[in-house]
């Protein structure tokens, strides 16, 4: 209303300096003249009226596009979220740099990826791909293996199955083997020759935790099939079939007992047993006994293993005294530094494929000594000096890297 009065006030002033050029105005032109400005007026206001509802309906469409955008976008965030808290990816690699009485050579020893998914809390898939020095094909030195593929499924919290490829429950290293996790540029030669690790297998586990202190493993899956013939007759290590179309005649059984009595003591035992070896060739029983022992406190560790095969040679085809075949390792290491990035160490170990020959001293004994720095927990570069003798001397120096992801 303040607005109109000033705008008539002002017009009237226009009005009266115009009749001061001219005439004045009647009453009836002055009134003609304010009802027209009132009019205009009128029209002005209807006009700003409508602009601002326009306004405010644009705003109210602005907010709700706004609002559809942030529920799409929280959709999508939580979908992603979802999708990648459900795969799992990792890996690992080694570089080595040997140094020996057998020469000079540089191997990318390994390299793996870890695939996984979540299906749900109680259910997921696991997988290990690994490349072997690096080049494969025919001719090349290295090889693509699949070393785990499995489902897993976990009843409650103490009891699980496993259902596919997996590492057996055997040894120190053969299930947790990445580089940053143990000394020595190489894996010691006790579990490589006599266990045989890594050694996987195709089959059925289960796992059941029966107290705090006490858990059992047991798995079941296609057995072990060595040569019969060549040096490498009854060899462990050569009677790995890594899942490639193997001959599945005669399956094995694992079983393990761990049991750790303090948070710093763990104790294992293990025994697998298969009816034939020769998966039907020659029908010989063959029995694997390993046990091993790990004792951590104030950086100090001390690892222990021994492990002992048995053949059954009923038909007296196992040459070389192969019928016996062990071998154990004792390994102290010590590790320092502000985050415990430096680690020394030790090993004694001693092996022997031969072992049943009592007429030759067949069996290998090596000491190993070196150093690991961490430069992260999950970075490690390693160094070691190595002397062998025995049936076996090859003394030297290795160098390497290795991570895990």
């Amino acid at each position: 209303m303040i607005k109109n009065t000033l705008l008539v006030t002002t017009l009237i002033g226009c009005g009266m300096n115009t009749a001061n050029a001219t005439e004045t105005p009647s009453a009836a032109e002055m009134w003609r003249i304010i009802q027209q400005q009132q009019a205009t007026i009128e029209q002005l206001k209807s006009q700003i009226n409508s602009t601002s509802q326009k306004i405010v309906k644009q705003q109210e469409k602005v907010e709700q596009t706004a609002q559809v955008i942030e529920v799409i976008s929280d959709s999508i965030d939580n979908s992603t979220t979802q999708q990648e808290s459900k795969y799992k990816f990792g890996g690992y690699g080694e570089l080595h740099y040997g140094n020996t009485d057998k020469g000079n050579t540089i191997d990318f020893h390994r390299f793996v990826l870890f695939n996984g998914y979540q299906f749900n809390e109680s259910t997921r898939f696991y997988s290990e791909l690994e490349i072997e020095h690096a080049l494969s094909g025919n001719g090349k030195p290295g090889e693509v293996e699949v070393e785990q593929a499995f489902i897993e499924h976990r009843f409650n919290q103490n009891s699980k199955m496993t259902a596919g490829v997996s590492l057996l429950p055997v040894g120190i290293l053969n299930e947790t083997h990445e580089p940053n996790t143990f000394y020595g540029v190489e894996r010691n030669n006790v579990e490589k020759n006599i266990i045989p690790a890594t050694w996987w297998s195709a089959g059925l586990g289960f796992s059941q935790e029966v107290s705090n202190t006490l858990g059992l493993d047991i798995y079941v899956g296609d057995g072990l099939n060595v040569p019969t013939s060549g040096s490498k007759a009854f060899l462990i290590r050569s009677g790995r079939q890594k899942v490639a179309k193997a001959t599945a005649n005669d399956g094995s059984v694992t079983g393990r007992v761990r049991f750790n009595p303090l948070n710093n003591l763990q104790l294992n035992a293990t025994l697998m047993y298969q009816q034939d070896i020769t998966q039907g060739a020659l029908g010989i029983s063959a029995m694997l006994f390993e046990a091993n022992a790990q004792y951590t406190t104030n950086g100090f560790t001390l690892k222990a293993l021994y492990a002992a095969w048995n053949l059954d040679d009923q038909v007296n085809a196992i040459a070389a005294g192969r019928e016996e075949q062990s071998g154990y390792f004792i390994e102290p290491s010590y590790r320092f530094g502000s985050s415990n990035q430096y680690g020394i160490f030790a090993r004694y170990a001693n092996w022997d494929n031969n072992a049943g020959n009592d007429n030759v001293d067949t069996d290998i004994t090596q000491i190993d000594l070196g150093f690991n720095y961490w430069l992260t927990p999950r970075v490690v570069f390693k160094a070691d000096y190595q002397d062998q003798s025995g049936a076996s001397d090859e003394d030297g120096i290795h160098l390497g890297v290795g991570y895990s992801f």
